[in-house]
């Protein structure tokens, strides 16, 4: 997948570097350009604080600016999926990604919720689609929140390292500390450095991002 776009789909600004920012400073640093779609959110208040911290945590880990749909916050579910589905869709044939990250989808929120079946729709692999790579990633004080039977369980199965990457990861939280948490909120700087050190002790490393394979398509 060397130099091949990569798309992160994200319910709300923040979520994208909760989940996947030392993996999207990785592809960053590989030569791939990495686009950040972000679904839910109208621009004003809170929301409009994100975006600002989204494009300056963008610019911090090398990708490009973020793009923002615009779907009503906490009430994607007011939307038919169809609209939502038809942004996505417009995106991926735009930037025709080898590589999509979406949020995973057994998860408290219904912002995550809906992302992730209007990614899973508009990815369906159809003759053509340059979508290789598809994986979930867990966004802290929501993913390991939802409770059995609520959804499907994350289970990761694939890591990436972020060892070197993690201090930025960090400082692009830091870029939302208005949206972040005190610790020991499952959403504080902290937290989130004890995820990453977490996952990677997991499999042998001292930082990982975990994600779980959706679909890998190998092409000859």
């Amino acid at each position: 997948m060397n130099g091949a776009p990569v798309l992160v789909v994200a319910p709300h600004a923040l979520d994208e570097m909760l989940g996947c920012g030392g993996t999207i400073a990785r592809h960053a640093a590989a030569g791939r350009k990495v686009h950040i779609l972000v679904l839910c959110g109208d621009g004003t208040g809170l929301d409009g604080k994100r975006r600002d911290a989204a494009m300056a945590a963008a610019a911090l880990l090398g990708c490009e600016p973020p793009r923002f749909a615009g779907f009503p916050e906490n009430r994607s579910d007011t939307v038919p999926i169809g609209e939502v589905v038809g942004a996505i869709e417009r995106t991926v044939n735009e930037l025709k990604p080898a590589t999509v990250y979406v949020s995973h989808g057994g998860n408290l929120n219904i912002d995550h919720q809906t992302a992730f079946r209007a990614v899973a729709t508009a990815l369906r692999p159809m003759p053509g689609s340059p979508v290789a790579e598809f994986y979930a990633y867990e966004i802290a004080s929501s993913t390991d929140w939802a409770p059995l039977g609520f959804g499907a369980t994350f289970v990761p199965n694939h890591f990436v390292e972020i060892t070197a990457e993690l201090p930025r990861k960090i400082q692009a939280l830091e870029l939302y500390a208005f949206d972040m948490r005190p610790e020991p909120h499952a959403r504080s700087i902290k937290a989130l450095e004890n995820l990453a050190r977490a996952r990677g002790a997991t499999v042998g490393l001292a930082a990982a991002e975990a994600f779980m394979v959706l679909r890998e398509v190998e092409r000859y």
